[in-house]
């Protein structure tokens, strides 16, 4: 049973002074359309990732089924990017809740979609160094 009621409660765009984090259920379109998302990041999915992934799929989505042989997984590896995700506390007891863990891009994309679902693996956030981002060449 899904208990979400809202997804807007999962699309949001925030930085603190290193990071910029960007909630998990956004659409690339809608990130192009959000005044919030700093212009250096749009152009990076317009230019490197419009290509590969269709601009409909959530944030959520893409990560979770992103492979090592892709290029926007080299893109997102160039950002420095870390997914925040929830899941299974004790995979052995799925009942007894999730725990929050976050994983570079690398150590994400190493789990198959089916070790991510018996994990009970929930694509939350998407989190990307301000410096890797200031350092990206177009």
């Amino acid at each position: 049973m899904n208990n979400i009621v809202n997804d807007d409660d999962f699309k949001y765009c925030m930085q603190d002074l290193e990071r910029n984090y960007f909630g998990a259920r956004y659409s690339y379109d809608e990130l192009l359309k959000n005044e919030m998302v700093p212009f250096k990041f749009k152009t990076i999915i317009m230019k490197y990732i419009k290509e590969d992934v269709d601009m409909d799929v959530t944030l959520e989505s893409h990560f979770y089924y992103m492979t090592k042989e892709t290029y926007d997984y080299r893109v997102y590896k160039q950002l420095r990017s870390r997914i925040r995700v929830s899941q299974y506390k004790d995979m052995k007891k799925p009942e007894k809740g999730y725990k929050e863990k976050v994983y570079t891009i690398e150590s994400l994309v190493k789990i198959t979609p089916e070790e991510k679902e018996q994990m009970g693996m929930i694509v939350r956030e998407l989190i990307i160094s301000k410096l890797a981002l200031f350092g990206f060449s177009i």
